[in-house]
């Protein structure tokens, strides 16, 4: 993937330039503050405790990308003695030469997370592996558009490039898609604010909140099944 390069964002934590995009990964200002803001505060925390301190989440993330979400609800499920089982789409996967070189696992307070980083990253695609007692993970090779599954969610994670780069991932149908994959009292969390996003949620059934993004950007969405 020579069109890939890692860069350090501006809290020390790692993230990827896509060249042929012209976009990063995560956010320049912060990728592990940015990821801990939008997915795992203002959704998965928000939802658990909404819920009254389940000790079951069911994720599903739109967008797998360099495994820093996947990675942070592990640490979260450990901390918190939840059990997490995590979903993700993924279509690109990143090369584990790539993988191999970002500081994630050094980066988030905690116990080291460098072999669950690694594990998360060799499982094997198109089956639920066990990471440890709290987390399981089910990568799947798919665009969102193409996902059939039957099984629905507690949290959504969307991920997915910007989307002035890449505007057919966040089309009406897909958030419809996004609102049948969740349970009932379900929180959909992304790190865009878009106008026309927020008009699509509401169109499709969700309750729409504007919130305070993360470090460097005003503003992100939240929207729930209700």
């Amino acid at each position: 993937m020579d069109n890939i390069k890692i860069i350090t964002t501006e809290d020390g934590s790692h993230s990827l330039y896509h060249e042929e995009l012209k976009e990063t990964y995560h956010s320049f200002h912060g990728a592990l503050q940015e990821s801990v803001h939008v997915f795992i505060e203002k959704g998965l925390r928000f939802w658990r405790t909404k819920s009254g301190l389940p000790k079951q989440v069911d994720i599903f993330e739109v967008g797998f990308g360099t495994g820093l979400n996947a990675l942070l609800a592990a640490h979260f499920a450990m901390e918190n003695e939840v059990k997490i089982n995590f979903t993700t789409i993924e279509p690109f996967p990143l090369d584990m030469e790539i993988i191999s070189q970002l500081n994630y696992a050094t980066s988030i307070d905690g116990d080291d997370l460098k072999a669950t980083f690694e594990q998360i990253h060799t499982s094997i695609w198109g089956e639920k592996v066990e990471i440890n007692p709290y987390f399981s993970i089910h990568k799947i090779k798919k665009k969102l558009e193409d996902l059939q599954i039957d099984q629905k969610f507690d949290v959504l994670f969307f991920d997915a490039f910007a989307p002035s780069k890449q505007a057919e991932l966040w089309t009406a149908d897909l958030m419809q898609k996004c609102f049948n994959l969740l349970k009932d009292g379900g929180v959909f969390t992304t790190y865009s604010a878009k106008g026309q996003l927020k008009r699509d949620l509401k169109s499709v059934g969700f309750e729409v909140e504007t919130l305070p993004g993360p470090p460097g950007k005003k503003e992100m969405v939240r929207a729930k099944v209700n």
